[in-house]
């Protein structure tokens, strides 16, 4: 179902993930946009982690599943970058603009985050009923405690990437940007975008099309989060291209 080439179905673990994660913080500049991102994901990932290892043993299962499986979307489209294949077009605009110097790091970071929940953690529910043998409504207690751990996040990275109250002007563009983006509606589409998949299990072409559909969407509103904004001297951004990893 939608994008799932590049997903790895043996024992993978969340330890796995966080090391390849850590492997792209080392390789990346500072500044890309996927780096930025990343650092976001691994503070996710490493929390998630040690709450799911202090969990029951079911409960755990079911966390770390959830977890590993939407790591490896995220993965993997980084990794199609990479190699020069086309990533879901939920990254394509990050992975496009990673390196815009007109974008700024909150953008990248939510950005990154629009994707990660509207797409990926959809796809991962139904990634995890399968390998779990179970029913959404199984896993829907540990997507609810991913999505209050990233909306935690998301006002971290409003406090720390966006500049401070007495610089953010209404008029500055990127107040109306960040402010047309909210993670608590992203999550409650991407479950309502998980169990539509599942009951769409049995026909393989609607899923197929409902997940592609979904896929766009969300790239959609990732692209207008990405806009290239003025400078703080109000300079316009200059345009440069995005350059693969």
């Amino acid at each position: 179902m939608g994008q799932s080439a590049q997903l790895t179905h043996g024992p993978v673990t969340v330890d796995t993930v966080v090391a390849r994660m850590r492997g792209l913080a080392a390789a990346l500049p500072e500044r890309d946009g996927i780096a930025v991102f990343n650092r976001v994901y691994l503070d996710v990932t490493g929390t998630a982690g040690r709450r799911s290892a202090a969990g029951r043993s079911g409960t755990a299962t079911t966390a770390a599943t959830l977890g590993v499986r939407s790591a490896e979307r995220y993965l993997a489209a980084v990794g199609a970058a990479a190699e020069g294949r086309r990533a879901p077009a939920c990254w394509r605009p990050l992975l496009e603009s990673r390196r815009h110097p007109g974008v700024r790091p909150s953008q990248f970071a939510l950005a990154g985050l629009n994707a990660h929940i509207g797409h990926d953690l959809a796809l991962a529910v139904v990634d995890t009923c399968r390998t779990l043998r179970c029913e959404p409504a199984e896993v829907e207690s540990e997507f609810d405690r991913v999505g209050d751990l990233l909306l935690t996040l998301e006002e971290r990275v409003r406090e720390e990437l966006v500049p401070a109250p007495d610089r953010l002007r209404i008029a500055d563009p990127l107040t109306h940007l960040l402010g047309a983006w909210s993670l608590e509606r992203a999550r409650e589409a991407a479950w309502s975008a998980a169990r539509s998949l599942w009951a769409l299990r049995r026909l393989p072409d609607v899923a197929e099309e409902f997940a592609q559909r979904l896929d766009a969407a969300v790239g959609f509103a990732g692209r207008m989060m990405l806009t290239p904004l003025p400078d703080r001297s109000g300079h316009p951004p200059r345009d440069l291209p995005g350059t693969p990893l």
